[in-house]
């Protein structure tokens, strides 16, 4: 049970890098902020990713998963995919969230857990999502279009990617003068909100029994 009575929320996260976005989910578990949910375990798909030291300082299970590259690509995101959801169903997890997860997921996965899956992309999807568009991608490409905001977005994983169906956005003003990584980092402050937000809205319709309510 959580501190407001109802039924705790077992949550997967997943992590690339330095796990910032992990620590806002972190930081709002202790102060009652998920909505229920408690992060059960953090998986990374990169070696030594600072966001596992973040979740071994807090007593989380951490696991590494790398992506095996001997394998053809389709064949090597299947495979990783299946990896994940058995760390999943080994932590009980009932919600996955994707914190800054370079990693294509497909397969059962993606079926098992439909609808429980939420990931964070640095930009107001639909536009500038897809293949190929993460981080620096992302932020030029606002840039070059010359686009006078921009933001983030927390989405359903569905078997496109960033196709998902939006449970909310945050934006921010790109600013004459922005570089990449000046409008990034006004993005990633507004992520840590986002991601909160999104966790929390997802676990409490979880534990409640309410059907998908999506942002239009």
């Amino acid at each position: 049970m959580n501190k407001s009575g109802g039924s705790a929320i077992p949550i997967l996260v997943l992590v690339s890098g330095n796990g910032t976005n992990l620590q806002a989910l972190l930081d709002a578990e202790k102060e009652n902020r998920l909505g229920g949910g408690v992060i059960r375990g953090v998986v990374s798909d990169r070696a030594g990713a600072f966001a596992l030291t973040r979740a071994a300082a807090e007593n989380i299970p951490c696991f590494t998963e790398l992506p095996d590259t001997s394998l053809p690509r389709e064949q090597r995101r299947r495979d990783l995919s299946d990896r994940i959801l058995k760390r999943a169903r080994e932590t009980d997890a009932v919600l996955i969230i994707l914190a800054g997860f370079l990693s294509i997921l497909e397969g059962e996965l993606i079926h098992a857990y439909a609808g429980r899956i939420i990931n964070i992309h640095p930009s107001l999807l639909p536009k500038f999502g897809g293949p190929g568009m993460y981080g620096d991608r992302v932020h030029r490409a606002v840039l070059d279009s010359g686009e006078t905001e921009s933001g983030c977005t927390v989405h359903i994983v569905d078997e496109g990617t960033d196709t998902g169906p939006a449970l909310l956005r945050r934006r921010v003003p790109v600013l004459p003068g922005d570089t990449p990584d000046s409008l990034a980092e006004r993005i990633h402050r507004e992520e840590h909100t986002a991601i909160v937000e999104a966790a929390a809205l997802m676990a409490e319709r979880l534990a409640s029994g309410t059907e998908k309510v999506f942002e239009n």
